[in-house]
């Protein structure tokens, strides 16, 4: 592979600690959160504890002080032994930017150091039973009722559902339909009207919930709108470069894991009095892997460094995304088919990361969405 060269020593150093942590706290108890639908909330204490949530926050709101590289790293590490329950990426690279770039001082100083530490949990809802990649067709509303705010509505595919403290959620404020009367609000998990549905029952992913939300009479006082009012969509569409990114991160990540998990497997399995990887048709199609894993892995990085200067667009972020995610598809399909029948046992690996990976090409923006903002360039 083309040596790396965006992260310095100190990120090396993080990363290491970031792999020694995940080894230690995070790989033995991830087949007891897969049977339970769920993460520990000690995981998020300890992570929190060693630094490791929330990096871009500075300190004087009780965070890391990082950069995105960081999380960065924290998502790597995750993908790398297809820890997919600890959804670290999303409240520390997605939920906590929100109140970091749009919140008052009020709102940082309150919830920030919290979810620094691994206390509060942050999820965000945007997709709705009729409104997935469109968020214009959002229905839940929020009207005024004197100084407060009263909110109705649901939310589906909710990451981190289940365990939330605190939810950033999209709802129409204004009269008009579309992108103009969207707000965004700070729900929190023990707000009086607020409800969690079931915890849903996903292919892949297991240990990762994923949760249906309810908001009946949701009474909610003027200081829980984050940023403008009506001014949602827009903080939505400036955040999803970000999030598009996260997630080709991921991928990229999790195709170099299936790469490596395969390599070692047609080591060591013997078919014909031989293994496996001295047939010509293994290493041939282990080769492609490889070179589609060094291309993805380049382009990402490339984006990485855009972001790191503040000139990714969501243009690069759509092709970052649907790259990434596509060739994911392709590799996890060779690879599983040189497991034989061995990769469709759950036990292995592969198994996991083929059903759990599948979502990829959709969460975030589905990879036909992502063609369509590309398409609108040509």
């Amino acid at each position: 592979m083309i040596p790396r060269t965006i992260f310095s020593a100190e990120h090396e150093t993080f990363r290491d600690s970031v792999r020694r942590f995940v080894a230690r706290e995070i790989v033995p108890y991830h087949a007891q959160w897969e049977h339970d639908g769920m993460v520990s909330r000690e995981i998020w204490r300890a992570a929190g504890t060693n630094g490791f949530l929330c990096t871009i926050v500075p300190d004087q709101y009780g965070g890391p002080g990082g950069d995105f590289l960081h999380t960065a790293i924290v998502t790597e590490e995750l993908a790398r032994v297809e820890a997919s329950g600890p959804a670290f990426h999303l409240h520390s690279g997605i939920v906590a930017p929100y109140l970091l770039l749009y919140g008052s001082e009020e709102q940082k100083l309150r919830w920030l150091p919290r979810m620094c530490a691994g206390e509060i949990i942050g999820a965000i809802a945007m997709t709705e039973p009729d409104a997935g990649s469109d968020l214009r067709g959002i229905r839940t509303r929020a009207v005024h009722e004197g100084n407060d705010f009263i909110l109705n509505g649901q939310k589906t595919f909710i990451s981190n559902g289940q365990i939330a403290d605190l939810i950033i959620t999209a709802c129409r404020t204004g009269q008009t339909e579309g992108a103009k009367g969207i707000s965004l609000f700070l729900v929190a998990g023990d707000d009086m009207g607020f409800r969690r549905g079931r915890n849903l029952d996903k292919i892949g992913w297991h240990a990762q919930d994923t949760s249906e939300l309810f908001f009946s009479d949701v009474r909610l006082a003027a200081d829980r709108l984050l940023g403008g009012e009506n001014r949602g969509f827009h903080y939505l569409m400036q955040q999803l470069a970000q999030e598009r990114l996260l997630i080709a991160i991921r991928a990229t990540m999790a195709i170099e894991a299936a790469l490596d998990t395969t390599i070692a497997y047609t080591k060591d399995r013997h078919a014909f009095g031989r293994t496996l990887i001295e047939f010509q048709n293994t290493r041939f199609t282990l080769a492609e892997v490889k070179t589609q894993a060094a291309v993805v892995r380049s382009f990402v990085d490339r984006c990485i460094e855009l972001h790191m200067q503040d000139a990714l667009d969501a243009n690069d972020a759509a092709m970052a995304k649907l790259s990434s995610t596509e060739a994911l598809g392709r590799v996890l399909d060779q690879c599983l088919q040189l497991h034989g029948g061995n990769g469709c046992m759950w036990d292995y690996p592969i198994a996991r990361a083929w059903a759990g990976h599948r979502m990829s090409r959709i969460a975030g923006g589905s990879s036909e969405i992502m063609k369509e903002i590309i398409g609108r360039t040509l």
